[in-house]
């Protein structure tokens, strides 16, 4: 007879993966010198991935999206607690591949799992907190953008279409302490976050060319969202990896032009629903 899951075998089975797991909290001890990054982001059956993903696609795609913020500040991330309610559909093979991509991602970016909350739900979601570290004061952020920055973006864009797995660019995010002047991961379009990130920043901004992902449009690349390459601008003499995309300028906060044509600010909408 095949034994009934519960909330506590599943919890049984992830203190062995993950001994950071307490009892009602995990207690965990700060470094001296550094500030702590949180964040938190959803992933929810038919909005964040559609129903053909395997367990371990999911599962790496809910840790992915919260590291990819701690990537955008030039952290490193330490712990996640990962919350997830269950649709009927699931069963025992999904739950546990689930956690094994969570945790094979977790493992390669060093982030420990530190509990969570496990519940039901008509359709699966997924909430995972992450935490992250950063030398006291050295956080990257969107609002440092200066008139004559260089722009740039770690890699292609294509949006969520021509992108499958999220790479959190964590290695790009560290390379980027003390030189970049702004930073923030590309999550809802290209025309939308860097609006947002010129107008924390009180500037405008030109950008020259968009390198694509190969088969992506350039709309998708500007409006479709979920690359999660970061969006970041430096000094023109400073090198940092990544592509040059523009250059930051005077002007009207926020405005962004292509080739001279302006770019509505328009990408995916969190809340918005067409």
């Amino acid at each position: 007879m095949a034994r009934r899951l519960t909330e506590d075998s599943i919890l049984r089975k992830l203190r062995r993966a993950a001994p950071l797991i307490g009892d009602d909290c995990a207690v965990v001890r700060p470094r001296p010198g550094e500030d702590w990054l949180f964040t938190t982001d959803f992933c929810i059956e038919g909005v964040h991935f559609p129903l053909d993903w395997t367990g371990e696609q999911v599962g790496h795609q809910a840790l992915g999206r919260s590291l990819s913020d701690i990537a955008a500040m030039g952290g490193t991330p330490r712990f996640c607690l990962v919350s997830l309610a269950l649709a009927p559909w699931t069963g025992p093979k999904w739950i546990d591949a689930f956690y094994r991509g969570l945790l094979k991602l977790a493992n390669e970016t060093g982030t420990q799992l530190a509990g969570g909350d496990l519940s039901h739900s008509a359709k699966l979601t997924c909430d995972v907190m992450a935490c992250g570290s950063v030398k006291h004061g050295k956080a990257l952020r969107r609002s440092g953008a200066q008139v004559g920055d260089a722009i740039y973006i770690s890699g292609p864009l294509g949006g969520w279409t021509h992108k499958k797995a999220i790479v959190p660019r964590l290695d790009v995010g560290r390379k980027l302490l003390g030189k970049a002047h702004a930073c923030m991961d590309l999550s809802d379009g290209l025309a939308l976050d860097l609006h947002r990130l010129c107008r924390e920043s009180q500037v405008a901004a030109e950008l020259d060319a968009v390198p694509l992902l190969p088969g992506a449009t350039l709309h998708q690349a500007l409006h479709d969202g979920e690359d999660y390459e970061l969006l970041y601008t430096v000094p023109p003499d400073v090198r940092v990896p990544g592509i040059r995309i523009g250059t930051v300028t005077a002007g009207q906060a926020g405005t962004v032009k292509l080739a001279g044509k302006r770019l509505r600010p328009e990408g995916y909408d969190h809340v918005h629903r067409t």
